[in-house]
């Protein structure tokens, strides 16, 4: 019997580690390339011990770039967090608001507005992309940020998430704000965002590494190299037609644009949880 629960126990920890090795390896063989030179990169087998150009390929990616692309990884990233920052912040305030006039104003078509936003989830990106292109371009909104952030500000499930945490609030509380003389940008300033800030911070961790990861949007609307997020940079360094491909400054630059989103995970990770948790308001 004692045998059989200690195989239990130590099972799971054996499939964990094997788990965590296959999830893990990959991104070990990416550090591994972005340490040799090209040449060893090349060879079969490629040396599965880091090489000693670590410094080297690492210094060129961030400050300079491959040679197909002209556009350094630090200006790339710059570009992403832009973006993703943008995304993030721009998808909060606008269902912060959107949420709160859904449940503390009473208009008639309330909640036909309501379903109306929510039944945009059904429609794939890849159906109003080309429409949203038309109506950039005409704006001329081609290879700039407002283009590569507007576009993605309206989140039909942040509105549902923040609307479902207002319903939770009790009635009284407004009452109570209104017995006071708070407008409704008073209450929802000072009581509202304030009670909203674990919601808030696992939805900005949900939109950041939604706006990090973008790729078709910004692969229609950037053909300049200033414009560059680093999807779309790597996307260019693998696609040299008369230049060889530089596979340690692809690899380098690969493992670079891991890092952000892992921070904002680890550095919010509890906040995340807890709204994502949560239902004692």
């Amino acid at each position: 019997m004692r045998e059989h629960t200690r195989y239990r126990r130590v099972l799971p920890h054996i499939f964990l580690l094997f788990a965590i090795f296959i999830v893990l390896f990959p991104i070990y063989v990416v550090f591994d390339a972005s340490t040799q030179l090209n040449e060893d990169i090349l060879s079969a087998p490629m040396p599965l011990l880091p090489g000693a150009h670590f410094i080297e390929n690492y210094t060129r990616a961030l400050l300079e770039g491959p040679k197909n692309l002209g556009a350094s990884a630090f200006i790339m990233i710059k570009n992403s967090l832009i973006m993703a920052l943008g995304i993030s912040t721009g998808k909060i305030m606008i269902s912060l608001l959107a949420a709160f006039a859904i449940v503390f104003f009473h208009f008639k078509g309330r909640n036909f507005c309501f379903w109306a936003i929510f039944i945009t989830l059904m429609l794939p990106v890849e159906v109003r992309i080309m429409p949203t292109y038309k109506v950039i371009s005409d704006l001329n909104m081609l290879n700039s940020y407002a283009g590569l952030i507007l576009p993605m500000v309206v989140s039909a499930t942040a509105v549902f998430l923040f609307r479902q945490f207002y319903l939770s609030i009790p009635r009284e509380i407004a009452e109570a704000s209104q017995i006071d003389g708070a407008s409704p940008m008073q209450f929802f300033g000072t009581i509202l965002v304030p009670m909203t800030q674990t919601p808030v911070a696992a939805m900005f961790v949900i939109q950041f590494i939604y706006g990090w990861n973008q790729y078709l949007w910004p692969l229609l609307i950037t053909t300049k190299q200033d414009f560059y997020t680093l999807l779309i940079g790597i996307n260019r360094m693998m696609s040299g037609a008369d230049v060889q491909i530089e596979w340690q400054i692809v690899m380098a630059t690969t493992l670079i644009t891991m890092i952000p989103p892992v921070l904002v995970v680890i550095a919010m990770q509890n906040q995340f949880i807890t709204g994502m948790t949560e239902t004692e308001k």
